[in-house]
């Protein structure tokens, strides 16, 4: 696999472990140093950063990620992409339409996510 399908099967694979409840501990997706600066909070580390995902996403999860856009210089990488998150509440989906904001780093197990920012475009509540 050449370095843009990896960037974009990592992506991808944070989204799924967004829905599945932030399973393991998270190093196969992030740098031991990664960062997330998300409507959710800021977290620093990757042990933080699991938390983060744990405490913000209690209620079943449904994360669509697309058009990717990503630019490797080395062993970085930046990736822009649209998010569309779907909370699902007893009362009612909330719906969060937001632009991601990722690096990457090749490191020795491969590209790993290094800084997450999520920025709120729209939001539906109850929908």
């Amino acid at each position: 696999m050449d370095d843009l399908q990896q960037l974009s099967t990592l992506v991808s694979r944070l989204g799924r472990w967004l829905d599945d409840k932030s399973p393991g501990d998270g190093r196969a997706l992030f740098t031991e140093d990664a960062e997330a600066h998300t409507p959710g909070g800021v977290a620093k580390g990757v042990g933080a950063l699991i938390e983060q995902a744990r405490r913000n996403h209690t209620v079943p999860t449904q994360h669509f990620i697309t058009d990717p856009l990503i630019d490797v210089d080395g062993d970085k990488a930046a990736i822009g992409a649209n998010l569309l998150v779907v909370f699902a509440h007893e009362a009612g989906p909330r719906l969060l339409g937001e632009r991601y904001e990722l690096e990457a780093a090749r490191t020795g197990d491969g590209w790993r996510i290094s800084r997450v920012q999520a920025r709120p475009i729209w939001e539906v509540a109850n929908a």
